[in-house]
C-alpha cells in the first residue's frame, strides 16, 4: 500500500506542479497550447478549447507549453499579446514560481497532517511495546513466555500502576528471578500475563528482566499549534534539502567512482534515488513515514527548481529578472548550452538513481 501511495503521490506532485504554471498562465491571459504528463511519444491526448491535454510515454515529469516562453519561438501575430514574453515581470514571476511554490504548499499540508492526525515522536519512551525479544542468553524470555506482543501497552506490574516506562523498569528491576504479573492493554482489552522474570546484571546489581523495548512517545498537536509546527518542519526540511543537493552535486565524482567499483560504502552518505527506490522504501514503511517521504521529496524538487539555471523554473525567473533590470531580453541562444548541460545532468542523475536502486537498493532502517 505504501509503495502505491508513494507512486501516486509522485504523479500527483508533477500534475500539481504543472497545474500551478497552467492556472497562473491562464489567469493572466497567456495562451497554453499543451499540458502533458511525461515526455517522449504521445500515448493519449484530448483537446479542450485551445489546449491539448495528454500523457506521454516517459513518466519522468511533465510540461505546460505557454507560447512565447521560448524567446526564439515564432508566434502568430494575432496571439502576440497573449505570449509569456509580452507580459509584465510580476506576471512572469508568478507563472514560473507557481510550480515551485506548489511543492512547499503540499509539503506544508503533509507535515500538518503528521503533526495533527498522527503525531510526532517526543524522544521519550512510551508504555507501548515496540519489540519483544524471544531469547536472552539461551533462555526463552519472560516476554515470550507471557505472550506479549508489539503494540501492547503496559498498565501495571503486580497490581502496581505505572505511568511511565521508567516506572515500569523500576518495578521490574526489583523482581529478579521472581514471578511477575503484567497488566496490559491489547486493543482495548485488559489482560493479566504472568511469568517468572530472568536476572540481568546492571551496574553489578541483579535486576529483573522481561525482554521488551518501548516505542517512542508520540504527541499530537492541536489544529492551531500544528500550523506553526508544520511551517517549522518545512523550514527544517528545506535547509536539509539545500545541504543535501549541494552534497549530491559536490560528490558526483565519488558517486560515479563507487558505482563503477561496486563500492556500496561510498554511497552510504549521499546518492541519487529514483522513483523505484522511493516506492521500495514506501513499501517497507508505515503511513507516517510514507507521508513524510512525500513531503521530503516535494521540498527537494522545489529546492532543485529554485536553482537559477535554464531550463529549470529558477532559470526562467532569472531570465525574467535580467530583463527587468537590464530592460532588454538576453540572447537566449547563449543559454542553450547551459540548458543542455543542466538537462543532461538532471537526467543523468535520474538514470544513475534508477541503476543504483536496481543493483544496490536502499533498505529502510529497522
Amino acid at each position: 500500500m505504501g509503495a502505491f501511495i508513494v507512486a501516486f503521490g509522485m504523479i500527483l506532485m508533477i500534475i500539481i506542479h504543472e497545474g500551478g504554471h497552467f492556472i497562473a498562465a491562464k489567469a493572466f491571459g497567456m495562451k497554453a497550447t499543451e499540458a502533458f504528463f511525461g515526455f517522449g511519444p504521445k500515448l493519449w491526448s484530448t483537446t479542450r478549447g485551445e489546449t491539448e491535454y495528454g500523457v506521454k510515454a516517459i513518466p519522468l515529469g511533465g510540461y505546460v507549453r505557454i507560447i512565447g516562453m521560448n524567446m526564439l519561438e515564432e508566434v502568430d501575430p494575432a496571439d502576440e499579446g497573449r505570449t509569456y514574453r509580452e507580459k509584465p515581470f510580476w506576471q512572469k514571476s508568478v507563472v514560473v514560481l507557481a510550480g515551485i511554490g506548489s511543492h512547499f504548499i503540499v509539503a506544508f499540508f503533509l507535515m500538518y497532517a503528521i503533526n495533527v492526525f498522527w503525531g510526532v515522536g517526543t524522544g521519550e519512551a512510551s508504555l507501548t511495546i515496540a519489540t519483544v525479544s524471544a531469547d536472552f542468553e539461551g533462555q526463552e524470555t519472560p516476554a515470550s513466555v507471557m505472550g506479549l506482543e508489539t503494540g501492547d501497552t503496559v498498565l501495571a506490574v503486580n497490581g502496581t500502576p505505572v505511568a511511565t516506562w521508567d516506572e515500569f523498569v523500576a518495578e521490574v528491576r526489583e523482581l529478579p528471578d521472581q514471578e511477575a504479573t503484567l497488566t496490559i492493554d491489547r486493543s482495548g482489552t485488559e489482560l493479566d500475563l504472568t511469568a517468572p522474570l530472568l536476572t540481568r546484571e546492571v551496574d553489578g546489581e541483579p535486576t529483573g528482566y522481561v525482554g521488551v523495548s518501548p516505542s517512542e512517545l508520540v504527541e499530537k498537536s492541536n489544529p492551531v499549534v500544528g500550523l506553526a509546527r508544520a511551517a517549522g518542519d518545512v523550514g527544517t526540511l528545506t535547509v536539509a534539502n539545500v545541504v543535501g543537493l549541494k552534497e549530491l552535486v559536490v560528490n558526483v565524482p565519488q558517486i560515479l567512482t563507487s558505482t563503477v567499483n561496486n563500492d556500496s560504502s561510498g554511497l552510504e552518505e549521499v546518492r541519487p534515488v529514483s522513483v523505484i527506490g522511493l516506492t521500495r522504501i514506501g513499501g517497507q514503511a508505515d503511513m507516517v513515514t510514507v507521508v513524510f517521504l512525500l513531503a521530503f521529496v516535494n521540498i527537494f524538487v522545489g529546492v532543485l527548481n529554485v536553482v537559477p539555471l535554464y531550463p529549470l523554473d529558477g532559470g526562467h525567473f532569472a531570465v525574467a529578472l535580467y530583463e527587468k533590470i537590464r530592460g532588454r531580453a538576453p540572447d537566449v541562444r547563449k543559454l542553450v548550452p547551459v540548458a543542455v548541460l543542466v538537462f543532461a545532468f538532471v537526467v543523468g542523475l535520474g538514470l544513475l538513481g534508477v541503476y543504483l536502486d536496481i543493483v544496490n537498493p536502499l533498505e529502510l532502517p529497522q
